[in-house]
C-alpha cells in the first residue's frame, strides 16, 4: 500500500502564516526521504487555523526542493477560479517538474460564505453552481480535446506542453464519485470529512467508465491519522486538535493550541462533543494502532494508498507522526 501526505499547513498558537508554510516546505522534504508517494496542500481561505490559501504557490516551491515525490493540490477548488486559468498554471508547474504534478480539483469553497463573495471577481450575485461545466472545460484545455468549433479552441496550446499534471477529483459526497466514475478520473474520498464513503467508492468502482487517460478505476482514501510512540502519547498529543475542530463546529476559529492548553479544556468539556467520535474518523496511536487502522481504512475504500492528514501542536511532533508510520510499513 501507498502512503501519502495531504498537507493543510497548520498555524500553531504562536506561530506566523509564513512559519506554517515553511513548516510546509521542510515536511515535503522529509516525508520524501522517508518514501511517501506524494504530497498533496490543501486550500481554505479566512481561517488562523490553516495556513495555505494557494496550493499553486506551494506546489512551485516544494517541487523545486524535493527530486522525486510527486507533487500537487488537494486541492484547487475550481468554483473560484476560470479553468482556463488553472489549466495554465498547472501546465507551467508541469513544465517545470515533468512528471510530479497532480492537479487535485474539488467542489467545496473551503471557507465561510462571507469569503466566499470576497472571492469572487463579480460581486453582484452568487456565483453560478456550474461545478461540472467548468470541469469540463478545464479537461478539455488539458488533454487538448475542445471541439475544433469551440470559441477557446486555440487555448489548449498551454504554456507546459507536452507535459500536463494528472487530474484527480477529489470529493466527500456521493456527487463526487458519479462524476470521478463518468470522467474516467481517479477518485480522491476526503474521509476525514465523511468517515461513510465506501459506499460511495463502491459506487465508483463499479460504475467507472474508462477513459483516455485512465483505464481502470483508482482510488486514494484520504484519513486523519496521528502517531506516536505510545498509544498514549499519541491520545495526548491529539487534544490539540480536538480542541481546535470542537470550537470549529461551535463557530470559533482559532489557531492549533499547545496540548496542555487544550487538555485543560477538553477537561470541562462533554463526551459527546469529542469531534472524533461523533463527526470524524481519526486513526491515533502506536505504530502498531496507526498501521492497522490506515490498511482497514484502505480496505473499506478498496484503495491502494491513503493519504494522510495530521495536526500537531508541534511541527516536529508532526514529522515524527509521519516517520513512525513509514516505518510500521517497511
Amino acid at each position: 500500500m501507498k502512503l501519502s501526505v495531504l498537507d493543510q499547513a497548520p498555524i500553531s498558537e504562536g506561530m506566523t502564516g509564513a512559519q506554517a508554510v515553511r513548516n510546509s516546505v521542510d515536511l515535503a522534504q522529509f516525508t520524501e526521504r522517508l518514501g511517501y508517494e506524494r504530497y498533496w496542500v490543501a486550500e481554505h481561505h479566512g481561517t488562523p487555523s490553516l495556513a495555505c490559501a494557494s496550493p499553486e504557490a506551494l506546489i512551485g516551491p516544494i517541487a523545486a526542493t524535493t527530486s522525486r515525490i510527486r507533487v500537487g493540490s488537494g486541492g484547487v477548488m475550481l468554483p473560484h477560479y476560470s479553468p482556463l486559468k488553472v489549466a495554465e498554471t498547472f501546465s507551467m508547474l508541469s513544465g517545470l517538474h515533468p512528471g510530479r504534478i497532480d492537479l487535485g480539483v474539488g467542489r467545496a469553497a473551503g471557507t465561510d460564505a462571507r469569503t466566499t463573495l470576497a472571492l469572487q471577481r463579480d460581486r453582484r450575485q452568487a456565483s453560478p453552481d456550474d461545478f461540472p461545466q467548468q470541469l469540463v472545460e478545464l479537461l478539455a484545455y488539458l488533454e487538448d480535446d475542445m471541439p475544433e468549433d469551440h470559441p477557446f479552441r486555440r487555448l489548449t496550446l498551454l504554456p507546459g506542453r507536452p507535459e500536463v499534471p494528472d487530474v484527480w477529483l477529489l470529493g466527500s459526497s456521493a456527487q463526487s464519485g458519479i462524476w470521478a466514475a463518468e470522467l474516467g478520473l481517479p477518485y480522491a474520498f476526503a474521509d476525514f470529512i465523511n468517515p461513510d464513503g465506501a459506499e460511495i467508492a463502491r459506487f465508483y468502482r463499479g460504475t467507472f467508465t474508462p477513459s483516455k487517460t485512465l483505464a481502470e478505476p483508482r482510488t486514494i482514501a484520504a484519513v486523519w491519522a496521528l502517531c506516536a510512540d505510545t498509544d498514549e502519547e499519541a491520545q495526548r498529543l491529539s487534544a490539540s486538535s480536538r480542541m481546535m475542530f470542537t470550537l470549529f463546529f461551535r463557530g470559533t476559529l482559532i489557531p492549533i493550541p499547545p496540548v496542555e492548553t487544550a487538555l485543560e479544556f477538553l477537561a470541562g468539556q462533554p463526551p459527546s462533543d469529542d469531534p472524533f467520535k461523533k463527526a470524524r474518523r481519526a486513526i491515533i496511536g502506536s505504530p502498531s494502532t496507526v498501521r492497522r487502522g490506515l490498511e482497514e481504512a484502505a480496505e473499506e475504500y478498496g484503495a491502494d494508498e491513503v493519504m494522510i492528514v495530521t495536526i500537531t501542536y508541534e511541527h516536529e511532533a508532526r514529522k515524527r507522526s509521519y516517520e513512525l508510520i513509514a516505518q510500521a510499513f517497511r
